[in-house]
C-alpha cells in the first residue's frame, strides 16, 4: 500500500506522457466573490453537460495535451507529499524512466492554473548517495520534482510504523494496539523519532528550492510537523496542509501518546484543510478539549493568532471517465458484459482489501437480503472487486481468509451450476476495465466503515450518464456529504437496513433513478479536483493576506536599545509591573487529572532570574518599582516583602509603600473606601455550587472579591458553566449589590464597583507624593510591563497624553507624543504586546513577529 488517501481513485498507472489532465478553468479564482462566481457558472455548465448541450468531447484515444512545462518565473506552489508523483524505474545504461502513478491527489494537482507546480516527496527506492541518486535527481526534475532520500530504517519506523500503525489506524477510529512488553514502548518511541527525522529531512530539502512568495501545501498525515518546522525557518511562508483521511473525535485522538505535539505543528499553518465539515469540526474540538484553545466559526485562535481550519471536499476528473467510454474498445468490454450478464441487475463493489472498506459487511447484507428474497436468487450478481493491500500483515490475512469464507457460503448456498450469486476477484483492474464494469452496473454498494471521502463513487457516477444506476452509499464515508442528495445513505454496521436498501436500489422506478443521478452528477461535475485545488490555494492566498492585514495593525515593537538609553539618561524613572505571568513561570495546564488546584498554584514562582533583576532595579534609588496584581496581600507579601517596592493587591484595592525606616510595621492600606461586603457569602455560594458541578474548576476568595476560574476545566464545558453562572449571579446574590462582575477569558469575577487599575495608579501617585514629597511624583520614564487584560486597559490610557511634570520642566514627558513610545506589556505567554502611541491600545502580536 503505497497512498493510503489516495487508493479509492483509479487503480491503473498510466504513462506519464499520455495522463489526461482533464478540462481546466482558464484563470485561476483569485478570491472569495470570484469563486462564487465561477461555482455558478459550473452548475449551470453541469446541466448542460447532463442534457447534452456541452461541448464536444475528445475523441476516443485522443491524448489530452500535457501542462505546459513550468517556467522559472511567477509564482509557483510546491507541493509537499508523502510520495511524489511518479515511479521511478531503472533503465539500461544508467537511465531512469518515470509514470506517473494513480491517486485522486495527482490527478487534482496535475495543472493548477496561475501557479508552477513543483512536488516534494519520497520517490519510493532507496538509492545511497552516489551517481545513480544524481542521475535520478536530475531525471526527476525535469517533472519538477523533488526527491526527499530517506533510508530503509528510516522510512519502516516512519512510514509503516507511526505513520500507517498508529496515525492512519487511529484516525480511522481503529484502537492502538498496546502489548504488556518493554520493548513495544520502546518501538513505539523509535517510531516517533523517526517520524520527527522524516519530517525535519522534508522541511531541509524544501528550504533549499523555496523562493519568497511560493505557496506550500502540506498534505496528508504524514507530514503533520512539517508546517512547525517551515514557520520557523520562514515566519512569512505560506503554508496549508491537507488531510485525506478522517480526523476522528477528540475522545478517540486523545488516546495518542503525542497528541499535544501534533496539533501544535499543525496549527502554525496558515489553512487546515479537511474533506468534511464533521473533520474540520472534530479538529477545532481537538484543540479546544486538549489545547485549550479557543474555537471559533472560522477556526483555532491561540494569543489573537488565528489558523484557519475548512472543509474543502476532493473531487475527481469527470471528463477523463466520459473520454474513456467513448473509447473503442471500451465499448466493445460494454458489449461483452451486457452480454454476459443479460437478464440479471449488476451490482458492483469496488475496495481494497481492508478493514475500514466493510467489505464483509456488504457480503453479509447480500446473504440476508437473498436469505429474504429467494426470488432474486438467479435475477442478481454482485460483483466484488478487491484490490490487495497489506498483504503481508497478519490482521490483513485474516480478512482476506473471512472474505472468501463468506463469498464461498453464500455461493454455495445460493448458486447453481449456471449461476453464482457473487464475482469475486481478488486483483487490480485497469481504468478501461473498471470504467466499462461502471458503465453496466445497476447499483453501486460503498459500504465503508470509515472512509475520507471514497472517489468510487464519483467514478461510478461519472460512468452512469446512460444507465443512471443507484449508488448505495455508507453514511461514515466522506462522500456522504457530497453525494448523500442521490444516494441511498446506510448504517454499514446495520445488515436488516443494508439488505432493504439493496431491495429498494433493485426496484427503483426510473423516474426516481434518473433524479437521483441527476443530482449526483451535477455535483460531481460541479465539484472536480481541479476546482478543489484552486479553491484551496485561492483560499490560503485570501487567508494569508487577511492575516498580513491583522499584523498591520499591530504596532512595531518598542526598540529595545532606544528604551535602554532612554532609561539609562532618565533622572527619575516608573516601573510598573504586573504579577502573574509577567514575573512568573506560566504553568500549562496539567496532563494529570488527579493534581489539585494547590498543587498547581505550588508551581506558580517568580523567575529567579526575574527577582534578581527587579532586587537590582529597587535598589536604584531614582527607580521607582510598583507590581500590580489581582492576587491577595499575602501572596505579594510573601514573594515581595523584603524588597523596596510598591505593591498593589487586588486590583489595586490595597496598596503597601515599601519597608522603610517610616513604614517599619509594613501596613497596607485601602486606595479605595472598602464598601460593604455583604454580598460576598452569597457569591461565595454561588461559586462553590459551580465549583462542584464543574471539575477541575476553583474558587479564589479574596478579601473585597471572589474569582471563579475554569482555565484546567474542559473549555466548552466550562463556557457553558461559566454562562449558567452568570444567569444565577444577576437574578439573585448581587442583583441589588453595588458591584461589578468582570469576565476573564476563562474566568469570572465579582468584585465592588469602581475598583480598577487605572484608578489605582492615580491613587498611588498621590500616596507617593505624600509619601516622599511633591518632586517622588516628577517621572522622565514609565514603563507598564504586565499580563494586563482588556478590562485593565484603564492603567495604559491613565498615561495618554498625559504630562507627569510641568510643561516648563526641563525634563517634562509627555506619554503619547513619542515617536516610539516607552511603554510595554507582556502577554502570559512571554509574547509581547504593544502599545500603540495615540491611544496605547494593546494588541497581540504573533510567534516570531
Amino acid at each position: 500500500m503505497e497512498n493510503d488517501a489516495e487508493e479509492d481513485a483509479s487503480l491503473d498507472s498510466p504513462s506519464i506522457s499520455a495522463t489526461p489532465s482533464g478540462s481546466l478553468p482558464e484563470v485561476q479564482p483569485r478570491n472569495r466573490v470570484d469563486r462564487l462566481l465561477a461555482q455558478r457558472m459550473r452548475k449551470s455548465q453541469s446541466g448542460s453537460a447532463l442534457n447534452g448541450e456541452g461541448e464536444a468531447a475528445a475523441e476516443p484515444g485522443e491524448a489530452t495535451p500535457s501542462p505546459p512545462a513550468p517556467e522559472e518565473e511567477g509564482p509557483r506552489l510546491i507541493v509537499v507529499a508523502n510520495r511524489l508523483p511518479v515511479s521511478a524505474g531503472y533503465a539500461s545504461e544508467g537511465k531512469w524512466t518515470l509514470q506517473l502513478s494513480a491517486g485522486g491527489l495527482v490527478s487534482a494537482l496535475g495543472g493548477v492554473q496561475g501557479f508552477n507546480t513543483m512536488w516534494v516527496g519520497w520517490p519510493g527506492i532507496f538509492l545511497p548517495a552516489g551517481r545513480e541518486r544524481d542521475a535520478l535527481t536530475q531525471t526527476l526534475a525535469a517533472k519538477s520534482c523533488v526527491p526527499v532520500f530517506l533510508d530503509a530504517k528510516t522510512v519502516d519506523l516512519y512510514y509503516n510504523g507511526f505513520c500507517n500503525s498508529v496515525l492512519w489506524s487511529l484516525f480511522h477510529y481503529v484502537p492502538l494496539q498496546t502489548d504488556s512488553r518493554l520493548s513495544e514502548t520502546r518501538t513505539l518511541q523509535f517510531q516517533w523519532a523517526a517520524y520527527q527525522e522524516a519530517n525535519r529531512r522534508f522541511a531541509d530539502v524544501l528550504m533549499r528550492h523555496y523562493r519568497v512568495g511560493d505557496v506550500v501545501w502540506v498534505q496528508d498525515y504524514h507530514l503533520m510537523m512539517l508546517p512547525a518546522l517551515l514557520k520557523a525557518k520562514s515566519v512569512d511562508m505560506k503554508v496549508g496542509w491537507f488531510l485525506h483521511t478522517p480526523f476522528p473525535s477528540s475522545e478517540i485522538y486523545r488516546a495518542l501518546p503525542v497528541r499535544e505535539e501534533l496539533l501544535r505543528a499543525v496549527l502554525k499553518a496558515d489553512l487546515i484543510g479537511f474533506h468534511t465539515y464533521d473533520y474540520a469540526r472534530h479538529f477545532v474540538s481537538a484543540c479546544t478539549r486538549i489545547l485549550g484553545l479557543e474555537g471559533t466559526p472560522d477556526g483555532v485562535e491561540d494569543n489573537g493568532v488565528l489558523t484557519r481550519v475548512a472543509a474543502f471536499p476532493i473531487g475527481m476528473d469527470p471528463s477523463s471517465f466520459a473520454t474513456a467510454l467513448k473509447r473503442s474498445d471500451v465499448r466493445n468490454n460494454i458489449a461483452q458484459l451486457k452480454k454476459r450478464f443479460a437478464g440479471r441487475k449488476v451490482m458492483l463493489g469496488v475496495d481494497r482489501l481492508d478493514m475500514i472498506k466493510g467489505i464483509p459487511q456488504k457480503l453479509l447484507a447480500f446473504e440476508k437480503f437473498l436469505d429474504e428474497h429467494p426470488e432474486w436468487c438467479d435475477k442478481v450478481l454482485l460483483v466484488q472487486i478487491a484490490v490487495p493491500s497489506r498483504v503481508e500483515v497478519p490482521e490483513y490475512q485474516q480478512l482476506r481468509s473471512m472474505t472468501h469464507e463468506i463469498v464461498g457460503r453464500i455461493n454455495g448456498h445460493y448458486g447453481s451450476l449456471t449461476h453464482v450469486p457473487i464475482h469475486h476477484l481478488d486483483r487490480h483492474m485497469t481504468f478501461h476495465e473498471l470504467c466499462a464494469l461502471y458503465a453496466i452496473t445497476d447499483v453501486a454498494l460503498v459500504t465503508s466503515l470509515r472512509d475520507g471521502m471514497n472517489l468510487v463513487s464519483y467514478e461510478y457516477v461519472a460512468c452512469q450518464a446512460a444507465n443512471a444506476g443507484v449508488l448505495v452509499l455508507s453514511e461514515f464515508a466522506g462522500a456522504a456529504q457530497s453525494l448523500g442528495a442521490g444516494a441511498i445513505l446506510v448504517n454499514p454496521w446495520n445488515i436488516n437496513d443494508m439488505a432493504a436498501a439493496i431491495r429498494n436500489a433493485l426496484t427503483m422506478s426510473e423516474t426516481e433513478r434518473r433524479q437521483r443521478h441527476r443530482q449526483n452528477y451535477m455535483h460531481i461535475t460541479a465539484h472536480t479536483s481541479q476546482v478543489w485545488a484552486d479553491t484551496f490555494i485561492s483560499e490560503l492566498n485570501d487567508t494569508h493576506v487577511e492575516a498580513e492585514l491583522r499584523t498591520k495593525h499591530i504596532p512595531p515593537l518598542l526598540d529595545e536599545e532606544m528604551a535602554v538609553n532612554d532609561f539609562r539618561r532618565a533622572k527619575r524613572r516608573l516601573l510598573v509591573l504586573g504579577y502573574n505571568a509577567t514575573l512568573t513561570t506560566s504553568v500549562e495546564a496539567p496532563r494529570q487529572p488527579t493534581l489539585h488546584f494547590d498543587q498547581i498554584q505550588a508551581w506558580t514562582r517568580v523567575n529567579p532570574r526575574v527577582y534578581s533583576c527587579v532586587q537590582k532595579l529597587c535598589a536604584d534609588p531614582d527607580t521607582v518599582v510598583i507590581i500590580f496584581s489581582g492576587a491577595d496581600k499575602s501572596k505579594l507579601e510573601e514573594t515581595f516583602g523584603e524588597l523596596d517596592l510598591w505593591l498593589a493587591a487586588e486590583n489595586g484595592m490595597f496598596m503597601r509603600a515599601p519597608p522603610t525606616a517610616s513604614n517599619a510595621s509594613k501596613e497596607w492600606v485601602s486606595l479605595v473606601d472598602v464598601p460593604n461586603t455583604d454580598w460576598m457569602e452569597s457569591v461565595q455560594l454561588v461559586f462553590d455550587y459551580f465549583c462542584e458541578r464543574t471539575p477541575r474548576s476553583f474558587v479564589e476568595a479574596r478579601e473585597t472579591s471572589v474569582v471563579w476560574n475554569y482555565k484546567y476545566a474542559d473549555s466548552e464545558f466550562g463556557r457553558l458553566q461559566a454562562r449558567d453562572l452568570l444567569q444565577h449571579l444577576w437574578t439573585g446574590p448581587i442583583s441589588n449589590s453595588p458591584v461589578d462582575i468582570v469576565q476573564g477569558s476563562k474566568s469570572v469575577e465579582v468584585r465592588p464597583v469602581g475598583v480598577s487599575k487605572g484608578l489605582a495608579m492615580q491613587r498611588f501617585l498621590q500616596a507617593l507624593a505624600a509619601h516622599d514629597g511633591p518632586d517622588a511624583a516628577d517621572f522622565e520614564f514609565v514603563l507598564v510591563a504586565g499580563h494586563f487584560l482588556m478590562r485593565d486597559e484603564n492603567l495604559f490610557t491613565f498615561f495618554e497624553g498625559r504630562s507627569l511634570q510641568p510643561p516648563d520642566h526641563p525634563h517634562s514627558l509627555k506619554l503619547g507624543s513619542l515617536s516610539q513610545p516607552n511603554l510595554i506589556a507582556l502577554t502570559a505567554q512571554d509574547q509581547p504586546y504593544v502599545c500603540k502611541p495615540s491611544g496605547f491600545q494593546s494588541h497581540a502580536v504573533p510567534d516570531g513577529k
